[in-house]
């Protein structure tokens, strides 16, 4: 017997048949369901809608002879061109009412040539501090020793020859234990001794020299064995601790300086700096210090999990303030953001 299938209808559970929901015939498909029917979608106008994006926000053709301001301004009022600029305004407002600037700096930052750019800016104002992982404290202590740093890794790993260099360990471990005998965190003790032994060639070109010689504190966060003097011979493992720990007892103080108005920027640290960061934000607080309004910026060429956490969103939790993440090299971002604040002065 045949089924009603082949009388042009369906199988189809319900007994619908071809026609389905809405009546718009399927008779080709198998379908129980058919594609819904728009005729009844409900519309509202253009100009009702409204949008996010208006032409009043779009970029502004730079005019020739228009400088790093002009730049800036003509910049889209959108994302990233926004976050550019609301970040030169924190800084700038936290320079004019004396209010603390806080870098912290992973070893690419150095690598890669800033140290000059970032003295710069504290001679200006626009930083009132220096927060460092290990490596941003060696290479730039080798620079001042040789005017090179950062070893090829993958010539020198198969031999053991990685990390070995002999002043870099002997001279680090020594400005070390020397600094925790005298009461120093290991930023201090480092700029002490490059002023001590810095080549005179190469001098000006280490912000932990600069830094010390302006009396403008710097803090060094390390974790044991992530840095290659943790593996020399003159290795004091518990000067390193002392001196580590009294850094971040010392950024703590700083970061209590953030409260309304200040600003902290992470540039190229993805792990240990966010992490020293956020838990130096819970201990102010928890000693009762008033740390609220603030604004954190993290700039780096890959926004990674722990500084969009720890630095951009959770410090703000209930508190205000506002944080900021400027995706890019840090040898374009950082040198433009300096531009930019150098061009706002008067």
């Amino acid at each position: 017997m045949k089924g009603r299938a082949d009388e042009g209808g369906t199988t189809g559970r319900g007994g619908e048949g071809a026609r389905g929901r809405g009546g718009e015939s399927v008779a080709g498909s198998k379908y129980a369901l058919r594609p819904m029917e728009f005729s009844g979608l409900k519309t509202v106008p253009l100009q009702a809608r409204g949008g996010k994006v208006r032409v009043a926000d779009f970029a502004r053709v730079y005019q020739k002879g228009g400088g790093v301001g002009g730049w800036l301004d003509a910049l889209p009022r959108i994302l990233a061109g926004d976050s550019l600029r609301a970040v030169v305004s924190a800084i700038a407002a936290a320079r004019a009412r004396g209010r603390a600037i806080v870098w912290g700096l992973g070893g690419h930052v150095i690598k890669c040539g800033l140290a000059p750019v970032l003295a710069d800016l504290m001679h200006r104002g626009y930083a009132t501090a220096f927060a460092m992982n290990g490596a941003a404290s060696i290479h730039d202590f080798e620079i001042a020793l040789a005017g090179q740093t950062s070893e090829d890794v993958e010539a020198v790993l198969p031999d053991g020859r990685f990390g070995a260099a002999e002043e870099t360990g002997r001279e680090m471990n020594e400005a070390i234990a020397a600094g925790d005998r005298d009461g120093l965190g290991m930023g201090e003790a480092l700029g002490r001794r490059l002023d001590a032994i810095a080549n005179p060639e190469f001098a000006s070109a280490s912000l932990l020299l600069a830094a010390w010689r302006a009396a403008t504190p710097v803090t060094v966060h390390v974790a044991i064995g992530t840095d290659t003097p943790h593996m020399h011979p003159a290795v004091d493992a518990a000067a390193i601790g002392s001196t580590t720990h009294r850094d971040f007892r010392l950024l703590c103080s700083l970061v209590a300086g953030l409260d309304n108005g200040g600003v902290y920027l992470n540039v190229g640290s993805a792990v240990v700096l966010p992490e020293v960061f956020l838990k130096a934000v819970s201990a102010v607080r928890n000693l009762g210090h008033p740390l609220a309004g603030f604004t954190t910026v993290n700039l780096d060429f890959l926004q990674h999990y722990r500084p969009r956490l720890n630095v951009v969103e959770r410090p703000h939790a209930g508190s205000g303030g506002a944080g900021y993440a400027l995706t890019g090299h840090h040898e374009l971002l950082v040198p433009l953001l300096a531009a930019c604040l150098i061009e706002k002065e008067p």
